[in-house]
C-alpha cells in the first residue's frame, strides 16, 4: 500500500541494456576489430528516473525487463542509486530491451541492433493494475515511445496527477500531438515544437508564439530547448530564455534526460519556474561535461556548486 504522506514522482518507460563496441583504429567490416566494449544502462525514462533518485527525490519507475542477467543487473543497479523499480514488470523467458552498437575509430556508428520487442507487452490491464500508484503520484513522467498506452493513461487518469512529457523525437511526438493539451509540462526541442504546433520555430518571436500556442491548449508549463541559445520557459506569468555561458561539452547524449530530472526536482521542491529551469539547465551542463550519459557523481551538492558559480544569461 502506498504511503500518501511520502510524495513521489512516477516515471513510466523503457529500461535498456546498452552495449557499445569501440574500435581502436581502421574499422573493418566482416572482420574482428581490436577495441573495447562498454556496458551501461539506458532508456530515456530510466535515465530521468535515475537522475532524480540521485538528487534524493522519491522516485518510482515502472518499466519492463526480462528475468535475465541484463534485467536483473538493471534492477540491482536501481537499488544501489535509491530508485524504486518494485512496480516494474519482470517477464520470465523474455529478453530485456537491449541496444548494441559498433562504433568506428572516429566514434561514428557503423552498425547497431535494437531488441525492444518486450516493450509491446505493456498492456492497458497492466497499467490499470498500477492505478493507485498513478493516482497518488505528484507528477508522472512519460515519453512518446508507445502512443497507444500514452493515450490510454492520459484519458483514463486525467485529473489524477500532473503529466510531464519528454517528446523523445520529432517523429515520435508527431503521433501524440493531439494529446498535448492533457500535459501539465512539455519539454520539446525546437524541431519537436515545430511538429507539435505546426509552424516554424526559428526566431525568438516564433518561440514565444509557440509558447503561447501550447498555453492556449491547456499546458501549464512550457519549456523549449534551443540548443546553444539556451532554454525558453513560459507558465503564463513568467516568460523568457535562460542560457548557461561557456559550456564544456564532452557528450550531449544525456542532456535532455537530466534536464527533465531537474524540472522534477524543482517541482518537488516548490521552486519558481525560473529557478526550476536553472536547476534543470545546471544538471544538463554537469551531465554533458562527462563522457557518460548519466554523470556518475550526480547529486544535489554537485548541482548546487555549479549553480553558485554560474552567471546566467537571461533574455
Amino acid at each position: 500500500m502506498i504511503n500518501k504522506n511520502e510524495p513521489y514522482i512516477l516515471v513510466l518507460g523503457a529500461s535498456v541494456y546498452d552495449i557499445f563496441g569501440f574500435t581502436y583504429n581502421n574499422y573493418k567490416s566482416h572482420d574482428s576489430n581490436p577495441g573495447c566494449v562498454k556496458v551501461s544502462f539506458g532508456g530515456v525514462c530510466r535515465n530521468i528516473a535515475e537522475n532524480m533518485a540521485k538528487l534524493g527525490i522519491n522516485t518510482k519507475l515502472i518499466s519492463i525487463v526480462g528475468d535475465d542477467e541484463k534485467g536483473n543487473s538493471i534492477l540491482k543497479h536501481a537499488e544501489t542509486v535509491g530508485l524504486d523499480m518494485t512496480e516494474s514488470l519482470v517477464l520470465p523467458g523474455e529478453s530485456t530491451p537491449t541496444y548494441m552498437a559498433i562504433l568506428n575509430e572516429n566514434g561514428e556508428m557503423e552498425s547497431a541492433i535494437v531488441d525492444m520487442n518486450i516493450t509491446d507487452k505493456i498492456t492497458k490491464e497492466f497499467i490499470d493494475s498500477k492505478a493507485e500508484i498513478i493516482k497518488n503520484a505528484e507528477y508522472m513522467v512519460l515519453d512518446s515511445d508507445n502512443p497507444a498506452i500514452l493515450e490510454y493513461i492520459l484519458t483514463k487518469y486525467e485529473g489524477c496527477t500532473k503529466f510531464i512529457l519528454d517528446p523523445v523525437s520529432a517523429a515520435k511526438v508527431q503521433k501524440v500531438k493531439h494529446l498535448i493539451s492533457r500535459f501539465h509540462t512539455i519539454k520539446p526541442n525546437r524541431h519537436e515544437a515545430e511538429c507539435l504546433c505546426g509552424f516554424k520555430v526559428e526566431t525568438h518571436e516564433d518561440v514565444k508564439k509557440a509558447g503561447r500556442y501550447f498555453l492556449e491548449l491547456g499546458v501549464k508549463h512550457v519549456f523549449i530547448s534551443l540548443d546553444a541559445e539556451g532554454m525558453y520557459y513560459n507558465d503564463g506569468i513568467d516568460e523568457g530564455i535562460i542560457k548557461a555561458p561557456n559550456v564544456h561539452v564532452v557528450n550531449v547524449t544525456g542532456a535532455g534526460d537530466s534536464c527533465v530530472a531537474g524540472l522534477g526536482y524543482g517541482y518537488m521542491n516548490n521552486l519558481s519556474i525560473k529557478d526550476t529551469l536553472k536547476y534543470a539547465i545546471a544538471m544538463s551542463v554537469v551531465t554533458i561535461s562527462h563522457e557518460d550519459t548519466i554523470y556518475p557523481e550526480m547529486c544535489c551538492e554537485v548541482v548546487e556548486q555549479f549553480l553558485s558559480e554560474i552567471e546566467w544569461i537571461e533574455k
